[in-house]
Formats: structure tokens, C-alpha cells, sequence
């Protein structure tokens, strides 16, 4: 899986557009990057923590089986 990094332009006329890690054309935005992962954390982190339903479970052993 490939993820996306925002990067900051050389020429403020130019547009911005997600680059994949290792393309060329900027350096990340590391204070984006920062502030980005700390908020998807404080809204996120709880759902994440909470435990996986057991009806859920019980699908996925079902399919495991399959």
C-alpha cells in the first residue's frame, strides 16, 4: 500500500498535487504531515481502541474456514 505525501511547491504559481514517497518535485511538509497525524489520532484513536464486535469475529473465522 502506497500512501501520500503532501509536498510543498517550488513555485507558489505552480499547483500542488499528492506525490507518492520517492517522486521528485518538493519537500514534505513536515508540519502538515505533524499536524495531520495528530489530529487523525485525537479523532480516531478511540474508535480504534474500541474491541472488534463479536459478531464480527465470528464472520471472519466463518470465512477464514471458507
Amino acid at each position: 500500500m502506497k500512501h501520500l505525501v503532501m509536498t510543498r511547491p517550488n513555485n507558489p504559481s505552480t499547483s500542488t498535487s499528492p506525490r507518492l514517497p520517492g517522486e521528485s518535485g518538493g519537500v514534505p511538509d513536515t508540519a502538515f504531515d505533524l499536524w495531520l497525524q495528530r489530529s487523525l489520532h485525537q479523532l480516531f484513536d478511540t474508535v480504534a481502541k474500541e474491541p472488534i464486535p463479536e459478531d464480527l469475529l465470528r464472520l471472519i473465522e466463518q470465512d477464514r474456514r471458507k
